[in-house]
């Protein structure tokens, strides 16, 4: 009777450590094989070029490794790239790497799909199809930390899980992807350099707290009244902004990081001087930064982007109360690949079909 093969990447090294122990193998193999999944990236035990023939069957036997890969890239006139990452199972998700002149960031993904339903989001629109696993979230750094040294020379300085659905509903796979992209067994990233958003689930705030993240958190706002927030967010009818405000304090003060408020800002909308009054009040109640952002019209043209001379006397008026403002410009736009426009469109879907098929 054949025996299912289980994800190697769930285990953590003492659990490998055992498991090759009933091979009578010693720590260090352990070690070494944990090495070439996590620090070297291997998808495969034929890659492994230091094991023995006894270990390979044994792993190729008993185990497989979830890793994905990149199967389309969509290059921006601005440097953006939009990859496309199809999984061990045909999913496809994506993730983009953004290139400044100041820092590189790779934005990733937490899920195929999302099912939050945000009005404004073309990624909402689609079918949530699972969570990915903490293997498939390190790989989609690993692999666009090389993309990034291979078309800019360097590696990524930040990263960023403003993807594909809501990473606080992945949140044991999410920590655990993390922990391994900040392990000098694994990519050695520093958690100041990794921001994880969310739209804004007050217990899972909480929760990070509890387990102190030294990460930070960045929450999509887009408004700062719950009749207005509801309307385009359905998850603020079950976490409204006073819930929100109250797992907001609740972090900073286990944590002691300030909390950075991502305000979409659509004309007409969200876009006028008592709006930005009502997100100053929100703002009050922990040490926050604001981040502006432009927005990118979908298909159905629900939402438009806001007349430039708005945005800028929305965040001078902001500035002129003494809060940490930032406009955002669009990246990506012409590849699709601007905040809220993953959607697996254009080529990715062609790919999919195929990969599905």
């Amino acid at each position: 009777m054949s025996v299912e093969k289980k994800n190697i990447r769930l285990l953590s090294l003492e659990e490998l450590i055992e498991r090759m122990a009933t091979i009578g193998e010693p720590k260090f193999r352990a070690k070494q094989v944990y090495e070439w999944i996590w620090k070297k990236g291997v998808h495969s035990f034929e890659e492994m070029k230091n094991v023995s023939k006894k270990v390979y069957e044994f792993l190729d036997a008993t185990f497989f490794i979830d890793g994905i890969q990149i199967t389309d890239q969509q290059h921006s006139s601005d440097r953006t790239i939009k990859c496309a990452f199809t999984t061990h199972d045909g999913h496809i998700t994506e993730g983009v790497l953004i290139p400044t002149t100041e820092r590189i960031t790779a934005c990733i993904s937490s899920q195929v799909g999302c099912s939050l339903a945000c009005k404004f989001c073309a990624t909402g629109r689609l079918k949530l199809m699972r969570n990915l696993s903490p293997g498939e979230i390190y790989d989609q750094v690993m692999l666009l930390n090389q993309l990034s040294e291979k078309h800019y020379g360097q590696r990524l300085s930040n990263i960023v899980f403003m993807g594909m659905g809501e990473p606080l509903l992945n949140y044991n796979n999410m920590l655990k992807g993390i922990d391994q992209i900040t392990s000098p067994n694994g990519l050695g990233f520093a958690p100041k350099r990794i921001t994880v958003s969310t739209a804004g689930i007050a217990k899972m705030i909480r929760k990070l707290g509890d387990d102190e993240v030294k990460f930070n958190l960045a929450l999509s706002l887009h408004a700062a009244n719950d009749e207005k927030r509801s309307e385009i967010m359905e998850i603020n009818e079950s976490n409204n902004l006073d819930t929100l405000a109250e797992a907001l304090i609740y972090f900073n003060e286990k944590t002691g990081s300030r909390i950075t408020f991502e305000y979409i800002i659509f004309r007409d909308f969200n876009d006028s001087r008592r709006d930005a009054s009502e997100l100053a009040d929100f703002c009050k109640h922990v040490p926050v930064k604001i981040n502006i952002i432009e927005y990118n019209p979908i298909d159905d043209g629900e939402f438009q982007q806001a007349d430039s001379k708005k945005v800028n006397d929305f965040a001078n008026y902001l500035e002129s109360l003494n809060l940490v403002v930032n406009v955002r410009r669009s990246r990506g736009k012409d590849i699709d690949a601007a905040c809220g426009q993953l959607a697996n469109k254009n080529k990715s879907i062609a790919l999919k079909e195929r990969v599905l098929k």
